[in-house]
């Protein structure tokens, strides 16, 4: 007797768990499939375990900031070891709190690899064999996994990706991590405080292409102060391996060969989504991903994909949001994603975050734009903290002064972007924000401050 559920959702990470969570809640019998950890690439290979890291690396800056400030400490010493058991300890804390959430809502939990077949069955592989479930709606939720560029010779190396970096056993004494995106900074940050020789090798013209060019420009600037050395309009031609250090040899803009060299190699080259487990329902494709509409249907009738399978902005919040719109058009109640206030934060040192479109974005929509940057330098809190290095920048409509964008860099920015999402999800304007009164000091304020500017001009103007 094959069981049957409502809703069967494949794959447990942020998309998954999340979509079955709201889906008991909304009274339908549900299981989740996952063969490896709850939690997905988020909570066990990225987001939580680097940040877990990137905390360390902050830690480890701000004491020898503090030798400047009169707050002196014997020599500093790093145990990579009970670095990565605090890691391991905060994960398996979340994993916990996944199952005991599952639990609660009584999701079967089925561990193993799920393939979903014609009519809604969807065979479940095991260790011990394979089982099959019964599903009157399907939502794939199977994630992605780094993608490994065809480098001449990279096959023939020891090299990691962010699924395996974690798992180095000690601190490498240099790296050279190909691809200067979101991961790539983020790893570059976390051994550059471990003390490793860092250099970043990226084909674009900056690091973060995708990001707002003056906060790339900054977290350039820092990355510099670090030691770390940033090779843009880089293109890899080849790796090699001698005597266990990694040979990188690239090109510059002006097709000139360089080398570098490191004993420890990271490639950070975007992701692929794992689409095997939808294979055999020939499903509509955009381009490498699955292909849905705004209420997450695939081309299958009562098939739903969401997350890092889809594309789009593959972030774990992404996925949540898409997880809860399937579940609930899954459940028979009618939703549509809404991505316009979106949040796009990077952990590095300095913080990046931004939300909603860039200055360029809104001017090749066609949009009259205005932009109001405050730097942290005028702001008592930044100083006092000593992290003056940064900025707030809000983008308005001309018009209205409808906040359409806000780029932040700097400390703590990934905390305080939300102030930014609440005010374009309720169409607020620069005077509202101007009017609204901030603690003082707070480096939150410089929202305001920015705010302030854009009226005063504003003003004049009229």
């Amino acid at each position: 007797m094959m069981t049957s559920y409502d809703i069967v959702v494949v794959g447990g990470g942020p998309g998954g768990y999340v979509a079955a969570l709201h889906a008991a809640e909304l009274g339908k019998r549900t299981a989740l499939v996952e063969p490896d950890f709850l939690g997905g690439t988020c909570l066990n290979r990225g987001c939580i375990p680097s940040k877990t890291l990137l905390k360390h690396a902050e830690i480890i800056e701000s004491i020898e900031k503090a030798k400047n400030w009169g707050i002196e400490t014997g020599e500093m010493t790093l145990s990579f070891d009970k670095m990565k058991k605090r890691k391991n300890d905060v994960i398996e804390r979340l994993r916990g709190g996944i199952a005991f959430l599952l639990k609660q809502g009584k999701i079967d939990v089925y561990n193993g690899f799920g393939s979903v077949k014609e009519g809604g069955r969807v065979a479940v592989k095991t260790e011990s064999g394979e089982e099959t479930i019964q599903a009157a709606k399907v939502i794939v939720a199977t994630g992605s996994t780094p993608a490994v560029p065809p480098i001449p010779g990279l096959d023939l190396v020891r090299f990691d990706t962010s699924d395996t970096i974690f798992d180095i056993p000690e601190i490498p004494k240099s790296v050279v991590i190909i691809g200067g995106g979101v991961i790539g900074v983020e790893f570059a940050c976390i051994f550059a405080s471990l003390k490793s020789k860092v250099t970043i090798v990226e084909a674009a013209d900056r690091i973060v292409p995708t990001e707002d060019a003056e906060a790339a420009k900054l977290l350039t600037k820092a990355l510099k102060k670090k030691g770390v050395a940033v090779q843009t309009k880089a293109k890899v031609q080849s790796v090699r391996e001698e005597n266990g250090i990694k040979i990188v040899t690239c090109v510059d803009a002006k097709e000139k060969e360089f080398e570098v060299e490191a004993d420890t190699l990271l490639v950070s080259t975007g992701r692929r989504p794992n689409v095997s487990a939808a294979g055999e329902l020939n499903l509509d494709m955009n381009g490498p991903f699955i292909a849905v509409n705004e209420r997450m249907e695939t081309s299958s009738p009562n098939v739903y994909a969401v997350g890092d399978v889809i594309g789009g902005w593959q972030l774990a919040h992404a996925a949540s949001a898409e997880g809860v719109v399937a579940a609930n058009n899954a459940a028979g109640v009618p939703d549509v994603i809404d991505y316009k206030v979106m949040p796009r934060c990077i952990y590095t040192l300095p913080e990046i975050a931004g939300v909603g479109l860039t200055e360029d974005e809104a001017k090749a929509q066609g949009i009259d734009v205005r932009v109001e940057k405050f730097d942290f330098a005028g702001s008592g809190k930044a100083l006092a903290a000593g992290e003056p290095e940064g900025f707030t920048k809000i983008i308005y409509e001309a018009k209205y002064g409808e906040i359409i964008g806000v780029v932040m860099a700097g400390p703590h920015v990934t905390e305080m972007i939300s102030e930014a999402s609440a005010f374009m999800y309720l169409e607020g304007t620069v005077d509202e924000a101007a009017k609204m009164i901030h603690p003082h000091p707070t480096i939150s304020e410089t929202f305001f401050e920015a705010a302030v500017h854009a009226v005063n001009k504003l003003k004049k103007q009229a």
